[in-house]
């Protein structure tokens, strides 16, 4: 099959697609042919020398996948069903969905609803994961109908996803983006404003900003998470899912104990069968809502993935970067 692999052997790093074969790590692997797979910053850092998410010095890369199950050991998911694949050490410490197959155990693997074609639920992808599991929890921790909530990273994946998912249920999405000129193509997918990465908060000067956020989605992290912390409003929390900004967080206990604001942790690598199952379940639900082709950036073959990993890393997108693996 043909795959795009990444490896960093004795200090030179190569991104090529060739050809290889199938690996199943386990007995009870799963063999997927992969329909569709999704461009995502993780693996822009998989496919950097000397990268520190990647934990083997050689595979196939790709965090996510979509596609039919051709194989499997497990009366639960037959030959012939839709999932979708992501999740674990998947792209990161074993072969991953850049490719015209994929091996996976049944814990990374998530039958679609009916209404997620294999396409649209790698338009959905990780981000998209993340960012519904994300709108989850703020309901779960009493997020008001229609209220306001702000959305970092708003033109990537997550946070576009976001928008568009906040928007569906009723709420109003605030993008913040360092991309003003994607003011309109936000406002299309659901932001009823849009505003810029250094009006998130005010009075620099005092340890608390004003009250502004009843909620946030975060997929940025750094200063903009201590932004945002700073600046929620009481009880009010932040679902925060992202580092592109790094992985410090430099805050005050101020606005946890004053006020009563929540951080919020959203994991889609090691989620639970059952979290797994009611995002998914939620997606289906919404799935009808909304329109996610405009949230499709590009679709490239395995032979330009390496070009769009670039584009990725430097932020340059616009939603989701999708691969065909039975194109070019």
């Amino acid at each position: 099959m043909r795959a795009f692999v990444v490896s960093d052997l004795d200090g030179q790093l190569t991104l090529t697609t060739t050809e290889v074969e199938p690996h199943a790590s386990d007995s009870d692997d799963i063999l997927v042919k992969v329909d569709f797979s999704g461009v995502n910053y993780k693996d822009a850092l998989v496919a950097m020398a000397e990268s520190r998410v990647r934990r083997v010095p050689s595979l196939v890369g790709g965090v996510d996948a979509a596609g039919v199950i051709t194989q499997s050991p497990d009366p639960n998911l037959t030959v012939g069903t839709r999932v979708a694949v992501h999740g674990g050490n998947l792209g990161v410490g074993r072969d991953g969905g850049f490719a015209q197959y994929v091996y996976a155990p049944a814990r990374f693997i998530n039958v679609l609803p009916d209404s997620v074609s294999t396409h649209d639920a790698m338009v959905i992808g990780t981000a998209g994961f993340s960012a519904m599991a994300s709108v989850l929890a703020l309901e779960s921790h009493g997020l008001a109908s229609g209220a306001e909530v702000l959305v970092t990273g708003a033109t990537g994946g997550v946070g576009s996803l976001a928008i568009t998912f906040l928007a569906a249920r009723g709420y109003s999405a605030v993008a913040s983006t360092g991309s003003p000129q994607e003011s309109s193509w936000l406002e299309e997918r659901g932001a009823t404003r849009v505003i810029g990465r250094d009006e998130i908060s005010d009075k620099p000067d005092r340890v608390l900003a004003s009250e502004r956020w009843a909620g946030a989605i975060d997929c940025i992290g750094g200063d903009t998470l201590h932004h945002i912390l700073r600046s929620l409003r009481y009880g009010a929390a932040v679902a925060a899912s992202g580092l592109v900004a790094g992985t410090d967080l430099t805050t005050s206990i101020y606005p946890f104990i004053t006020r009563a604001v929540s951080l919020l942790g959203i994991d889609a690598v090691e989620a639970t069968a059952s979290t797994r199952s009611r995002v998914w379940t939620a997606l289906g639900q919404i799935a009808h809502q909304v329109d996610l082709a405009p949230l499709v950036d590009r679709e490239v073959s395995l032979g330009h993935v390496a070009d769009a990993l670039e584009i990725v890393r430097k932020g340059e997108t616009r939603g989701r970067i999708l691969v065909n693996p039975t194109t070019g």
